[in-house]
């Protein structure tokens, strides 16, 4: 790896990593939190409102396209985006969890704003410096970078959080993010594309004309199912590891650590899978892997659960996340239109925040009014039901002879 790749690749590893940290802190210790308070499953899905700016973000995202028009413009809306971002996080520092709970999810939300920003700018930036051929291990640096946060914010902090306390933490994240823009600041890529970032303004019509594009509502489908298998796992097993009496280091170790460890380790080895097997086998792997693992749940929670039982289905789903996660990654990255990227790119991936959130919402329910098995039986179901989809439209495509555009073409439009 030349010494220009390295820079640009371990840039955006840090700016992946200082998006992740907080976000996962907070989606992390409140629940478990929540939880030993004895707040419902119900309670704790709905808690997944915070990420509503994720959600809504695609209405701001042509703003940062259209402002943009060369890289320097993206570097200021991630450095502008993050140090807000680290103010409202300092700020949380002040409030109590316990007394201010209310005024802490209203900050958190604003935080979240922020970090949408900081990602609509940063897949951008991504999307123009990566070359075609980068892409691959460029979408698995950024799931590692995700993962590495999610490990340091959901595991190292959820320990530190259990000696130091609220206060302490906050304002460490707060410096943090700070401290992981400097590799962008001395980031000078060398690729003559500062002043030629292709642009087009972009209006409501042109996001109604992404939709419009041929392949596209298949696109959205697999999409929208593609986590499906494991999403609802993912948000409920801190509460079911609570439920099974561990305590908030054991589950920061188990999950934040041990979890999130297998997730970096299964997104940074995802290019070569999916180089050696192609997006077609790769997401067929993957799925059935999330049958699996959801089948292996419901089965291990029918006996006197083992820490080791637990350890090898955590081994399992966050295996099966970092993997689906770059697949997804890559396909979008390749399905954005030129002068377009953070838009396209956002309304890629706002799709599987809907449809995430849609599928907790539900499986805490089940889990609530039903029993965890409930859940995990739901969820082989939602993975069976995505198999099938990808198989059909797959087999759809190859019987008319086309192209799945959006998965596999990188041309834009």
């Amino acid at each position: 790896m030349n010494k220009e790749k390295f820079k640009k690749l371990s840039t955006l590893l840090s700016l992946y990593v200082a998006q992740a940290i907080p976000m996962s802190f907070f989606s992390t210790v409140v629940p478990v939190i929540m939880r030993q308070e004895n707040y419902s499953l119900e309670s704790i899905g709905l808690l997944q409102l915070i990420k509503l700016p994720w959600i809504i973000k695609f209405f701001w995202a042509p703003l940062v396209d259209n402002t943009s028009h060369s890289l320097k413009d993206y570097k200021k809306w991630i450095f502008y985006s993050e140090i807000f971002y680290a103010i409202i996080i300092l700020s949380c520092g002040f409030f109590s969890l316990q007394f201010d709970f209310i005024t802490i999810v209203l900050l958190m939300v604003m935080a979240f704003i922020g970090s949408a920003t900081q990602d609509i700018a940063t897949d951008a930036f991504a999307i123009i410096t990566l070359k075609k051929k980068e892409r691959g291990i460029g979408n698995s640096i950024q799931s590692t970078g995700s993962f590495i946060g999610t490990l340091l914010g959901s595991g190292v902090l959820l320990i530190i959080y259990h000696y130091l306390g609220w206060k302490s933490l906050l304002f460490s994240l707060a410096a943090f993010v700070i401290v992981a823009l400097i590799p962008l600041y001395f980031y000078k890529p060398k690729i003559e594309k500062e002043n030629s970032v292709a642009k087009k303004e972009i209006s409501i019509k042109e996001i109604i004309y992404f939709f419009n594009q041929k392949g596209i509502g298949e696109r959205v489908l697999i999409l929208a199912l593609f986590y499906s298998g494991i999403i609802g796992i993912l948000a409920m097993l801190k509460p079911f590891l609570v439920d099974l009496g561990y305590t908030t280091k054991e589950i920061g170790i188990m999950v934040g650590i041990f979890g999130t460890g297998m997730g970096c380790v299964s997104a940074f080895t995802s290019s070569w899978i999916i180089k050696r097997f192609d997006i077609k086998r790769s997401s067929f792997f993957v799925t059935i892997l999330m049958i699996a693992t959801s089948s292996y749940f419901f089965t291990i929670v029918n006996f006197n659960t083992q820490i080791w039982m637990i350890l090898i289905g955590i081994a399992l789903l966050w295996s099966c996340y970092g993997i689906a996660s770059v697949i997804v990654f890559t396909t979008s990255m390749n399905a954005v239109r030129k002068g377009r990227e953070g838009t396209d790119f956002t309304l890629q991936i706002v799709i599987t925040h809907i449809s995430s959130i849609v599928m907790v919402i539900l499986c805490s329910k089940i889990a609530g009014a039903f029993s965890y098995k409930s859940l995990f039986a739901f969820e082989m179901l939602m993975g069976f039901i995505s198999l099938c989809t990808i198989y059909f439209i797959f087999s759809y495509n190859k019987q008319k002879k086309r192209k799945l555009i959006p998965l596999v073409n990188n041309k834009r439009k």
